[in-house]
């Protein structure tokens, strides 16, 4: 037989609570604010901002080896191709020079000294707040960065916008009208979006709109809406192919649970449950989704930019490898390695807010 374990409670003085509470919750609030009474929501909520300081403190203290690691290996990794910038440089020019103007350039820009060396020097310059020179341009690698973010954050963001436009009311339809004309249809044409590199779509658009119409021009001439629209569209097909499937089966998942059974047989409205219900419940797989877009968006599209010449940071990255400027790859796996952990830590929090079961870390309670 259970017995029921014996609850001590008190009560407090006149003015206070006139409901009594637990004593240990009441020794908690007196330890906590001083106040005598304390609403309990706002105690959960105090309680959660708590631990959610803990969890991000603890995600941002995870940076610090994951940058520790990459940066090493990415380093390395470029001492291993068997070139350096010097040797680029004097291959670009097509002259014979001597050894000893090579070296002279090596030891200026202290690429003569071990490996080790070079890595505990430039880390000690990232401290510092000093992530150094370009090689090439000769520029600081902080203003050069800096300078490429409009163009990508412009072609992140209209991107994302095309990506939501078209796979979310196309994947709402398919799912709602399952195995008709209009799901075949949509279905079919994701396939094609989902067989097409980027690199065709981008030689396609380019062709059509701006070769035979001329609406846009071949080549971005700055950071402006009609030059990021065709980088735009290209990555919006690519994503949207892919993500309307997923939108499509998410919802069709949640149409078939009985929560929706039972909405329908009390007389609720299909459309009010499909906005109200449905989507509320598949806004996680969708968030997810799109955040895991912006990541990779953010860190560039190498591909794009450089058939559309759009001077972000993706083109900027692969300048930097072609030339080995070792200060500007640097600074661009950082950037990576800080947009994910940043881009994974903000879909963590999202999901808390989004359905109260999921604890951050991605557990259920």
């Amino acid at each position: 037989m259970k017995i029921q374990e014996k609850q001590e409670y008190v009560t407090t003085p006149p003015g206070a609570c006139e409901k009594p509470i637990h004593a240990l919750q009441f020794y908690q609030r007196i330890k906590m604010s001083e106040i005598r009474c304390l609403d309990f929501r706002a105690f959960l909520l105090w309680k959660g901002l708590q631990y959610m300081k803990k969890y991000v403190l603890k995600r941002l203290l995870q940076l610090i080896p994951i940058l520790l690691a990459i940066t090493f290996l990415s380093y390395g990794m470029m001492r291993v191709a068997g070139s350096d910038v010097v040797e680029q440089k004097m291959e670009n020019t097509g002259s014979d020079i001597s050894q000893e103007v090579v070296d002279a350039a090596r030891e200026e820009l202290g690429l003569d000294k071990p490996f080790l060396t070079q890595y505990v020097a430039w880390l000690g310059g990232i401290l510092r707040g000093d992530m150094g020179t370009s090689y090439v341009s000769g520029k600081p690698v902080f203003s050069t960065f800096i300078s490429k973010l409009p163009a990508t954050l412009l072609l992140t963001v209209t991107s994302i916008l095309l990506t939501i436009l078209i796979s979310i009311p196309l994947g709402i339809l398919a799912a709602v009208h399952q195995n008709h004309v209009s799901d075949y249809l949509i279905r079919a044409l994701s396939f094609i979006g989902n067989s097409l590199p980027n690199f065709f779509v981008s030689l396609l658009l380019m062709y059509l709109f701006a070769i035979r119409l001329g609406w846009f021009p071949v080549i971005a001439t700055g950071v402006s809406l009609k030059s990021v629209a065709m980088p735009a569209i290209t990555l919006a097909i690519a994503m949207s192919a892919k993500y309307l499937r997923q939108v499509r089966a998410t919802v069709l998942d949640e149409l078939s649970k009985d929560y929706v059974v039972g909405a329908k047989a009390r007389g609720i409205g299909f459309s009010r449950i499909l906005w109200g219900s449905v989507m509320k419940a598949s806004l996680v797989t969708i968030i997810t989704l799109l955040m895991l877009s912006v990541g990779s968006l953010l860190g560039g599209t190498a591909i794009v930019e450089s058939i559309f010449m759009w001077d972000g940071v993706g083109k900027m990255a692969v300048d930097a490898i072609s030339m080995r400027d070792y200060p500007i790859i640097q600074a661009y796996v950082m950037w990576m390695a800080i947009i994910y952990v940043a881009v994974n830590l903000l879909t963590d929090i999202s999901y808390r807010f989004l359905d109260p079961r999921i604890r951050l870390g991605g557990d259920k309670e």
